[in-house]
């Protein structure tokens, strides 16, 4: 039986042009120049999208509320939101059977170390009866908590310390992308390979005999993962001695309920979860084999908010929705819909570009075969797409949820429509 929520669809009325304030100046290019001065994230991060040549927002900042598929800017304007928090909102914003199971958690108090709650056991219990191969799982708060504890008991477990990594797996000291701050010893220790090209994950091996303890990777980035390609980089890890760690961060729960492991067909040492497995509540999990996990005996990686019950209980909410609903199914059909959209609207105006990615997760990619010139349309395109109350990542893929209905695609694909046309009459 489907419980999803339902949630109405958008109304073309509520995304009229947004209110200014009497200087002529928008709410969120108000509220951004005050907090630039204490608030450090904004003072040196970049917009998503970045303003006018007068300087104004192009694409909201901040948002005064979410409820289901959608978002409200602080001029109260609603978009069709296709960010989801970077993908953590898999039934919808604010999905009350997940908000119901965290206010009557948080009810019976949240700061509970040293003492467990019986959720632990829950959820535990709950990941290791869906992700394959599992026998143990340890919770933590983020995805770089889990990514990190991962090499940690990996390194451990082989007594090696060098990583073979790709994808983005968290912003900790052995996995950022960025070498600003951090020690050149620990950046050696840390070893890259090209997903595309397995000879590069050979050679690395051959460089580093006996000395790396783990090939920890996202299944797959925009596109979808060749068949077979997983399981090739799984035994090039064993035959080496080296464990293969799966970050699932963003396919976890999203792509089916085991995740990219179950519908990819692979079995990893070790996995790594967050996002979707609690629909966007802070909670992550290390999952995979016992004789791994044990090695927590050996070493300390603890929070005082690692116990904290009710995130808990919104994982194990999702997860159960999920579980016993027709959510995910809903979730790759209007994916699908999405897809197959766009593709004839990039069709019909001749742009350069294609939609890429699994269904629940899509993608526009821009092919000019000038750099530059790609990252403008993907720009401009995210830009338009947001005039027309549609909030699409530049740079990042897509995700829909259980709340987007046909209707939201409808709208969607209209936006798309508007600001593909305006791009294709720029490239021209």
């Amino acid at each position: 039986m489907d419980t999803t929520q339902t949630h109405r669809s958008p109304d073309s009325t509520m995304h009229a042009a947004a209110s200014t304030t009497v200087e002529g100046m928008a709410l969120d290019d108000r509220w951004h120049a005050q907090s630039a001065h204490t608030d450090a994230r904004a003072a040196t991060r970049g917009d998503v999208v970045g303003p006018s040549a007068r300087g104004r927002t192009r694409y909201p900042r901040y948002f005064s509320r979410a409820a289901g598929a959608y978002l409200w800017d602080l001029d109260g304007r609603r978009y069709v939101d296709f960010n989801l928090g970077y993908g953590p909102v898999i039934l919808g914003h604010a999905d009350e059977r997940v908000t119901e199971a965290v206010l009557a958690e948080l009810r019976n108090g949240n700061c509970i170390a040293p003492l467990w709650s019986r959720r632990q056991s829950e959820l535990t219990d709950l990941l290791t009866s869906v992700v394959p191969g599992a026998e143990m799982a340890y919770l933590l708060k983020t995805g770089s908590d889990a990514t990190s504890t991962a090499v940690r008991l990996s390194r451990i477990f082989t007594g090696r310390d060098k990583v073979i990594r790709w994808g983005y797996n968290g912003w900790h000291d052995w996995a950022a992308g960025i070498p600003a701050g951090i020690p050149a010893a620990t950046r050696a220790d840390t070893l890259l390979f090209d997903y595309d090209n397995l000879n590069t994950l050979r050679d690395a091996f051959a460089r580093h005999p006996g000395q790396v303890a783990c090939v920890l990777m996202m299944p797959f980035g925009d596109e979808t993962a060749p068949e077979g390609h997983l399981q090739k980089i799984r035994d090039t890890a064993h035959e080496h001695g080296a464990l293969f760690v799966l970050d699932e961060m963003r396919s976890g729960f999203r792509l089916s309920l085991s995740g990219a492991q179950g519908l990819l067909g692979v079995q990893a040492d070790v996995s790594t979860f967050s996002k979707a497995m609690a629909n966007g509540h802070p909670i992550s999990a290390v999952v995979g084999r016992a004789d791994v996990l044990s090695c927590l005996r050996r070493t300390r990686i603890s929070s005082t908010y690692y116990a904290d019950p009710a995130p808990m209980a919104a994982a194990l909410a999702t997860i159960q929705i999920l579980r016993d609903t027709d959510a995910s199914e809903r979730i790759w059909e209007v994916g699908a819909a999405f897809q197959v959209g766009l593709a004839a609207l990039v069709d019909r105006h001749r742009v350069p570009a294609r939609v890429v990615g699994y269904a629940p997760m899509p993608f526009l990619q821009f092919t000019h075969p000038d750099p530059a010139v790609r990252e403008q349309m993907s720009t401009a395109f995210a830009a338009g797409a947001a005039q027309h109350g549609v909030l699409l990542h530049p740079s990042h893929q897509w995700f829909l949820s259980a709340a987007h209905t046909r209707e939201d695609i409808d709208f969607a694909l209209n936006g798309c429509d508007q600001a593909l046309a305006v791009l294709a009459a720029q490239v021209a």
